[in-house]
């Protein structure tokens, strides 16, 4: 990746203008070869804030709708960024494909398995490649554990562990006045509803569609108490949400088999008072890694007392300075920028080197379906009493080869 401005300029229609969508442009327009010609969001003010963001950095007023069709239809537009509600993700998507443009897509789950096929069908009918924007995959700990994956540092990958684990009972219960869509799919859906934060990175790992698939999964969800008491609580101003039936499960699990023997657990868990965690575990045939407690063990480097039987973990600090990903050693040299630790300036460059240069995108649409899917597929999980679920394999077999690409080199090193 060429952290810096390199190239002919890209120009993006920004779909989307919420906090998430409003920052994450804002980032982009610390891209000298980037400019946003089109923006747009059902909500005139949300749209309006992103015209006169572009207007201060760029000084220009770019095109305005609140029709996506309007914004992305354009000849001043070369791709689409999507980061409007989940259930929209897609059929903006197809809608930028079936018109040329390259869409990049916000991370979310899938409404359902045909949705994912569709958006693959898309792309392999026009040519034109989909990228899902992980920022996670990006993050210096998860790129920095990538290599020692790489190096076998951890020996053969047996299982890995991830979680969406974040407190958001605030953002959920008043998503009627923030307007922020969670709202709706926690009352009305059941399962795991936002798998890629601890997927992305765990599908690198893995080699997913690359040399692995996942083949199976399996969900299980507990009782729906932490967002229906505290709406009893908070919102006495909406007795319809006060007494709203909550039908996700405060913690959901999602164990998958893949087609080489690993095991992957999954765990959703926002609507019970907790610290921020993406719960990652790496174990392997020499050791392990766990985020709660940035431990690691590994064998015959790990200091141990021969008479201690619990084998106490140490710090893994000097192996994130030891394994430092090259990409984060050029970063931290660039100068780490944007939000979440910077994870989002690189995830958002790897896009638009791919449409500048015109090759693969580092994430694709096979990543993107296969991840999306376990939302769909959890939820028919759980509603047949935790039946296993097939996944299905949206590379049509090509998964059995690695597929290497240049996009792909901080991935593959």
């Amino acid at each position: 990746m060429n952290l810096q401005a390199c190239g002919q300029k890209v120009r993006l229609a920004v779909l989307g203008l919420g906090s998430r969508g409003l920052g994450q442009m804002q980032t982009l327009l610390e891209m000298e070869d980037v400019d946003v010609t089109a923006v747009c969001d059902v909500y005139t003010d949300r749209a309006e804030a992103g015209a006169e963001a572009v207007q201060a950095a760029r000084g220009h007023r770019p095109f305005v709708t609140s029709h996506y069709e309007e914004a992305i239809d354009r000849s001043d537009v070369d791709a689409a960024i999507i980061m409007t509600s989940w259930e929209t993700h897609v059929p903006l998507a197809i809608f930028a494909m079936r018109h040329g443009k390259r869409p990049a897509i916000e991370v979310g789950g899938a409404a359902s398995v045909e949705e994912c096929w569709q958006m693959v069908r898309a792309s392999e009918e026009t040519g034109v490649p989909l990228m899902m924007l992980e920022n996670c995959c990006y993050g210096e700990a998860e790129l920095t554990l990538l290599r020692m994956v790489r190096e076998q540092v951890f020996g053969t990958l047996v299982h890995c562990a991830g979680a969406y684990a974040h407190d958001l009972r605030d953002e959920i219960g008043n998503g009627d006045i923030n307007r922020h869509y969670r709202q709706r799919h926690f009352l009305h859906r059941n399962g795991e509803l936002y798998p890629t934060h601890e997927l992305g990175p765990i599908a690198n790992y893995l080699n997913i569609n690359r040399g692995n698939r996942m083949v199976a999964l399996t969900s299980m969800a507990s009782m729906a108490r932490g967002l229906h008491e505290w709406l009893g609580e908070h919102r006495k101003d909406r007795t319809d949400l006060m007494n709203a039936q909550v039908n996700e499960g405060d913690v959901v699990i999602t164990l998958i088999r893949c087609a080489n023997g690993e095991t992957i657990q999954l765990t959703h868990d926002c609507t019970l008072p907790r610290f921020y965690s993406r719960g990652g575990v790496i174990r392997g045939t020499k050791g392990m890694w766990m985020e709660d407690g940035h431990f690691i063990f590994l064998e015959g480097r790990t200091p141990v007392d021969p008479s201690d039987w619990a084998h106490h973990p140490e710090s893994d600090a000097k192996y994130m300075q030891e394994y430092m990903h090259p990409l984060w050693k050029a970063y931290r040299d660039f100068g780490v920028r944007g939000n979440h630790d910077g994870m989002d300036y690189l995830v958002l460059r790897a896009f638009v080197e791919s449409v500048q240069n015109q090759t693969e995108p580092p994430i694709d649409v096979y990543d993107a379906a296969s991840w999306m899917s376990i939302t769909a597929l959890s939820e028919a999980s759980i509603a047949a009493g935790s039946l296993p679920m097939a996944i299905p394999d949206f590379t049509d077999g090509r998964w059995i080869t690695e597929r290497r690409s240049e996009s792909r080199a901080d991935f593959d090193l």
